[in-house]
């Protein structure tokens, strides 16, 4: 304990020095941040132009406003952390949603702990400014700070009966602890949520409202995101007008959430079946939460104050309508994954210090932080990467006189809180999502894969090779170990990995792109069209292959029609994969029919059936269309796996692989 009071001691006096060396640009003022998940700025854009966004409209008409380019691999952890430390994730050190938990060998969310630099409230907390942290990613220990910081755990607590109680479950969620009761006083869980107050997003009957919360539900999975937003946005507005932070940062996930669950209904056309149902009840969610989106910011706008400014962004962009290529995927909570995030979110900025009608141009996460240090007074440091975003600024250029604001404050309160019970709940909110697909990269993955993008092969190497070495079975880590491999041109390592990794998942598209991509180099097109073919067959239409095929052959598709009879069935078998990813699974099963009329050995048209008389619920023609294209391809490890599947009784409409290439 001694030792913990002069530990605490030192880090008040280094806090004062880091305070008195910060450079101030100017008598600063207050600056609010709202961060929401998901807004794509195109979706903004039209909404806007149909008047249906008249808060965004005046932020882009009286402040500056450009697009903010977000980083692969676009994980919620990695990119809030960025933005709020200003430092790219080799640096900050979170790499994933989760992380192994030491003791039990689990895995858990990850945690303020797991950030290896300072965010933005605990460089002003040590430079003597006041703030105030809501719903942040990875805030959870909840860290002291000079205000209120109300950590990610908050409203995850949702997620029991109970709520928020007991010293235990309250560990760690709010600093300082006395005001936990009354900032969870403001908390709304899904049971909470009346009928009429989300009515405008979806439409149910009463009874079908009424059912208890179950996080697997779509209704109760949207209650619990709606709920969410309406906590984060009441703590935080109450948190602004009673403590009066110089910094208040709000998060608000609502947006991300609902596209996940139904942006495919996204004003799509022509939908039949199962998929028409949806759209009757959720097919004004995503465009509602939107136009809540709008109202929120106005509320804070409006609470602003004349001598504050507004800061409005996303992590990232998000395509809607799109409709799986899996249709099976509709029918659980996977329905738009990650897969459709867009690299670009938006950046507003309002208030004082702002130009009106200014354009932002190339704006990036590490950008952020840089920005609000510079409206709140305080000169970046040097080790910052970062630009202050001055296009928008009416502000002189910072002198940047201080190294880093790293090294302050070791906040020991952290090593007192013990793991959350509420983590499996938590990780079972993650994959309901579809963040936690079983061939997804994780942590130090992840680290390495950015390390990949931004060139640093050997780093990349370094790492993939230990995860290799860790998990010797691991198909993706082999796969990612020859992509950095091929980077540097060592060809014939990196195929052997991807032999190896095809060998270990014969489904997985990025071994075979990967290979593809080696043939190519070596002037071998036409093994590199087969494997490019077989990554999108075989990995669900991996998106780079096709595109690839694209640009050798004149088209995406995997199909090779040798004769006019071969090109008929082809044409009505897309027909049919059109009709059954919208939900029309008699007409697309029709199709199906006329093609093997024409073609009965073409095999794809077996592959087209099977696929279609599982969505009908038809194991048994399922299993007999996979057993015909056996027959003419009996190496096909996509028919295998599949028929062993259905054989064993074991296949859900989530693992089977039902895409219509």
């Amino acid at each position: 304990m001694r030792d913990a009071r002069l530990r605490r001691f030192a880090a008040a006096l280094l806090a004062c020095f880091v305070a008195l060396s910060a450079s101030p640009v100017r008598a600063a003022h207050r600056v609010v941040v709202l961060g929401i998940d998901g807004l794509d700025p195109d979706v903004i854009e039209l909404l806007v132009s149909e008047g249906k966004l008249p808060t965004f409209a005046k932020l882009r008409k009286g402040g500056a406003y450009g697009r903010l380019r977000s980083s692969e691999p676009i994980l919620s952890p990695i990119i809030w952390t960025t933005i709020t430390t200003g430092k790219p994730p080799g640096e900050h050190g979170i790499g994933d949603f989760t992380a192994i938990n030491e003791k039990t060998g689990e895995r858990l969310p990850v945690t303020s702990q797991m950030r290896k630099v300072k965010a933005l409230w605990s460089i002003l907390t040590e430079a003597g400014k006041s703030v105030g942290v809501v719903g942040w990613w990875a805030t959870w220990p909840a860290e002291s700070v000079n205000g209120v910081l109300v950590s990610d755990h908050t409203c995850y607590h949702f997620l029991f009966e109970g709520g928020i109680t007991g010293a235990e479950s309250t560990l760690g969620i709010i600093h300082p602890t006395e005001r936990t009761g009354e900032i969870t006083a403001l908390v709304r869980r899904p049971a909470d949520v009346r009928h009429e107050e989300i009515e405008d997003f979806v439409s149910v009957n009463e009874e079908e409202f009424a059912r208890p919360f179950a996080f697997e539900d779509d209704l109760g999975h949207f209650k619990w995101a709606w709920a969410t937003a309406e906590s984060y946005r009441r703590i935080g507005l109450e948190i602004w007008k009673k403590d009066h932070p110089d910094l208040l940062m709000v998060y608000v996930e609502g947006v991300d959430s609902s596209s996940h669950l139904f942006g495919h209904l996204f004003r799509a056309e022509g939908l039949g079946g199962e998929l028409a149902e949806q759209q009757k009840r959720f097919g004004k969610t995503v465009e509602q939460m939107y136009v809540y989106a709008d109202g929120l910011v106005a509320e804070y706008l409006a609470a602003l104050g004349e001598d504050a400014t507004l800061v409005v962004l996303s992590d990232h962009g998000f395509e809607l309508a799109a409709l799986p290529e899996d249709p099976s995927k509709t029918r659980d909570m996977r329905r738009v994954s990650a897969k459709n995030h867009r690299i670009d979110g938006i950046l507003y900025l309002y208030g004082e210090s702002v130009k009106p009608g200014a354009a932002i141009q190339g704006a990036k996460l590490v950008d952020v932080a840089p920005t609000v240090l510079a409206l709140e007074g305080i000169a970046p440091a040097k080790d910052m990467s970062g630009r202050v975003l001055l296009e928008g600024l009416d502000l002189p250029e910072p002198e940047r006189t201080v190294a880093t604001f790293e090294g302050g404050a070791d906040d020991t309160s952290k090593e007192e809180v013990a793991d959350a019970s509420v983590d499996p709940a938590i990780l079972s909110r993650l994959e309901a999502l579809g963040y936690l697909e079983a061939e997804s990269p994780r942590g130090e993955r992840n680290l390495a894969a950015i390390a990949f993008e931004d060139g640093r092969y050997e780093e990349a190497i370094v790492a993939y090779r230990a995860e290799v070495e860790k998990n010797p079975d691991d198909a993706s880590a082999h796969a990612s170990l020859a992509g950095a491999l091929g980077a540097l041109e060592r060809y014939d390592e990196a195929i052997e990995h991807l032999d190896t990794a095809i060998r270990l998942n014969p489904l997985g598209g990025s071994a075979y792109h990967n290979r593809a991509v080696i043939h190519e180099r070596r002037g071998e097109r036409d093994e590199a069209i087969d494997d490019y073919r077989k990554a999108v067959r075989y990995g669900q239409g991996y998106p780079p292959s096709r595109e690839a095929l694209r640009r050798l052959t004149g088209s995406g598709r995997v199909d090779d029609p040798q004769d006019e009879a071969e090109q008929k069935a082809a044409a009505l078998a897309r027909e049919a994969s059109l009709a059954a990813r919208k939900g029309r699974y008699d007409e697309a099963m029709k199709l199906l029919d006329q093609a093997q009329a024409v073609a009965p050995k073409y095999v794809l048209v077996h592959q087209y059936r099977s696929n279609v008389a599982f969505l009908m619920g038809d194991r048994k023609a399922a299993i007999a269309s996979l057993e015909a294209g056996l027959a003419l391809e009996p190496e096909n490890p996509l028919f295998r796996t599949n028929l062993k599947r259905l054989q064993e009784g074991s296949a859900q409409p989530s693992q089977v692989p039902s895409r219509l290439p």
